[in-house]
């Protein structure tokens, strides 16, 4: 009987300890713990109360008003209950998840402008609780329940993201965008850096969550006896000329395995590669690396010595498929140029063949663009390949005058180097899929959505040393620091994302200027290594009052500068001898796009086949569906998520709107208009047997009218 009994005893045990865990609200069921819902990073819920029979009856149970209108990319983390946030200026926050009523929230301490956050990290182990969160170079700890700083974290709540960088690293650009990924007591952080030749290196960093200090660093552009070192000029390392190979749009976590997977940016200067010739590993790489350590145990290059910015734009997704009738456990990685790449997740072995295939060269004198470009033959990209002049935009009133400029352009496929007369990159800079990343089932589909936009851009010599030296102190920083995005003559490009500084004096303080100047906002990086007197310079010339502000007349010549000092002398000359000298979106007159639609898409993609399950077209413009011409798709941003009830939720496009798609077959069961934007990927959860869907709200971007929430949606 005794030997019964305990037996019965244990089981009784696992029973009610399954009971408990299955009903327990904070359970991870329940939670949305993480970046994009989880270390896989594939923005699935088990939640089942939200289904297709019910879906029309979500009603907007709570909104709430950061009190800080503008762009907000963040994706919520909701653990037990409460709700952490955001704000459009990187003030993190806490609201209970089921009302929205805020429990704390991190007031600005300086003045400083905070670029867009994509979220932020929940960490636990006890009673301590942990949020870490960034803004500017800093990552900070705080208590999760009260939003205080852990003192005891780095130097009196926070840690530099700049700790293993190196020296060069002092006076340049550093942010984060996107939240660390966790192991263990490990936090390895993405970096945002400049574009151009200012730009740090990029390394992968660990810091410790408890103490803040740095455990561990991997070298992106690896030093002299270090694999990888010899597909780069002997001194790159020394980042005088060249720096990034960072990576900036997150990863993913195999925590069983201990196995981090890091996709990497471009080395910079982005788009002129003369100064870094050779395949510069680790730039543009997925790679798997020792999470505990940072050992590097695979990597695959997806594009060679890039000049087209074409950097993975995503974290890769962590999924099991069935393939050739074995089970595989895969890493899967999107790309801005249309193609998902599948991985073994442990060999780093492509699942699918990947085929390297030649590429146009490129006629910049100086450059040395790589003659084959990896192409994945499964499954098909997601994004058109190629544009004819069958392709410009029938709808447009601009069609003849489009076609002119497309045959003026350079083209011949997705990996078209630049050139003096103009490039067509398409799909575009924001082409492919974007920074949102995808969403995939357990049944192994992925679901992408797409954006099909046409850039033009051309590049140009730099302006020379006597040019420079001509010039007034302000018209050499914007010729050599701002000309690129906003243009010779200041018009900038809106519908590209770059405003007119025209007239910026007259809407904005100078101070407000000096700070965007240092700290950046939106799109625009920081320029922090200006000095005090640089910004007034550069602000005095586009209030155009250079000269009589500053009484500065010509910049000394190259020979006398040396006998200045440094500090107040700093060379904003590029070292690169090429700029981009043309940077727009490929549009008519009246801001459409000039190729065909569709302009956007939303993919489902069997990895376990390589075949598409459905494709549809995802956005619309309204004005063109207001003419009865069908719906052409649009870009969008940020990601999906689905649910193992059947469905797909998304937002991210300019007309508001956030839709609910049969997830098996790309129906659309639902949409309502949000009060902005939410150019944002949602998060969804459970508190109280309720079930919630939350997405932020601010809008900006592709000219969208500005918000300052997080709404969100439960049945009555």
């Amino acid at each position: 009987m005794k030997r019964l009994f305990l037996p019965l005893i244990f089981l009784l045990c696992i029973v009610l300890l399954s009971w408990v865990l299955g009903n327990d609200p904070h359970s991870s069921k329940g939670n949305w713990p993480e970046y994009l819902g989880g270390p896989d990073r594939n923005h699935y819920s088990e939640l089942t109360q939200i289904n297709a029979s019910n879906v029309k009856q979500l009603k907007v149970a709570w909104e709430y008003h950061t009190l800080d209108s503008g762009q907000i990319q963040c994706n919520p983390i909701i653990v037990n209950g409460i709700l952490y946030g955001m704000t459009a200026t990187t003030q993190p926050f806490a609201v209970d998840a089921a009302t929205g009523q805020e429990k704390w929230k991190k007031e600005k301490t300086t003045k400083e402008e905070g670029s867009s956050s994509r979220g932020l990290v929940y960490w636990e182990n006890g009673d301590d609780k942990r949020i870490l969160y960034t803004k500017g170079p800093w990552l900070y700890a705080l208590n999760a329940l009260n939003g205080e700083k852990i003192i005891s974290f780095g130097d009196s709540g926070r840690t530099s993201l700049k700790a293993g960088l190196g020296p060069t690293s002092k006076d340049k650009m550093v942010i984060s965008n996107t939240p660390g990924t966790v192991f263990g007591d490990l936090i390895i952080m993405p970096l945002r850096v400049s574009e151009g030749t200012d730009a740090p290196l990029g390394n992968i960093q660990a810091f410790n969550i408890k103490t803040g200090k740095l455990a561990w660093v991997f070298h992106t552009i690896p030093l002299p006896g270090e694999f990888g070192y010899t597909t780069w000029p002997k001194s790159v390392y020394k980042n005088t000329l060249v720096g990034a190979a960072n990576n900036w749009s997150g990863m993913a976590v195999d925590r069983k395995r201990g196995i981090l997977y890091v996709p990497t940016g471009s080395a910079a200067f982005d788009f002129y590669g003369g100064d870094r010739k050779g395949a510069n590993l680790f730039a543009n790489c997925l790679i798997a690396l020792d999470a505990k350590t940072g050992k590097r145990l695979w990597h695959y290059q997806l594009v060679h010595h890039d000049i087209l910015d074409r950097d993975p734009p995503a974290p890769p997704n962590l999924v099991t498929i069935n393939h050739n009738g074995k089970k595989v456990d895969a890493v899967v990685q999107v790309t801005k140029q249309g193609m998902v790449f599948v991985f073994d997740r442990v060999t780093g072995v492509p699942v699918y063949p990947i085929q390297e295939k030649p590429v146009p060269a490129s006629d910049v004198p100086g450059e040395k663009s790589w003659p084959t470009q990896p192409f994945a033959t499964k499954p098909a990209p997601y994004a058109r390949q190629n544009l004819t002049e069958a392709d410009i935009n029938p709808y447009s009133e601009s069609h003849d005058s489009l076609v002119a400029l497309f045959r003026k352009s350079r083209y011949g496929g997705p990996f078209t180097p630049l050139s003096k007369k103009g490039t067509i990159i398409f799909p575009g800079l924001d082409g492919g899929a974007e920074w949102g990343g995808s969403a995939a089932d357990p049944d192994g589909t992925l679901y992408v959505n797409s954006n099909e936009m046409a850039w033009l851009i051309a590049i140009g010599e730099t302006a020379t040393e006597a040019q420079l030296a001509g010039m007034s102190s302000g018209n050499r920083l914007y010729t050599t620091n701002c000309i690129g995005c906003h243009g010779p003559e200041r018009k900038g490009n809106p519908a590209s994302g770059y405003p007119s500084l025209i007239g910026v004096a007259t809407r904005h303080t100078r101070d407000y200027i000096k700070n965007i100047i240092t700290n950046g906002k939106g799109m625009m990086p920081g320029f922090g290594r200006l000095d005090d007197k640089q910004k007034q310079a550069l602000v005095a010339f586009l209030a155009g009052e250079e000269k009589e502000e500053m009484g500065l007349t010509k910049m000394q010549s190259p020979k006398s500068k040396a006998k200045t000092p440094s500090k107040g002398n700093t060379k904003s000359t590029p070292a690169y001898s090429y700029r981009i000298s043309g940077y727009s979106k490929f549009l008519d007159k009246n801001g459409l796009p000039a190729v065909s639609p569709p302009w956007g898409t939303l993919n489902a993609i069997d990895l376990n086949t390589g075949e598409y399950k459905w494709k549809i077209p995802y956005g619309e413009y309204p004005e063109l569906a207001a003419k009865g011409i069908p719906q052409t798709g649009s870009e969008s941003y940020g990601g999906p998520v689905v649910t193992s009830s059947g469905l797909l939720f998304i937002a991210g496009t300019k007309d508001k709107k956030f839709r609910v798609y049969d997830k098996n077959n790309g129906k659309l069961l639902w949409e309502t208009v949000l009060p902005a934007a939410a150019f944002a990927t949602p998060s969804t959860y459970e508190v109280n047997g309720k079930q919630y869907i939350v997405m932020a709200c601010g809008g900006t971007k592709l000219g969208a009218e500005a918000g300052d929430s997080y709404v969100a949606f439960a049945l009555p």
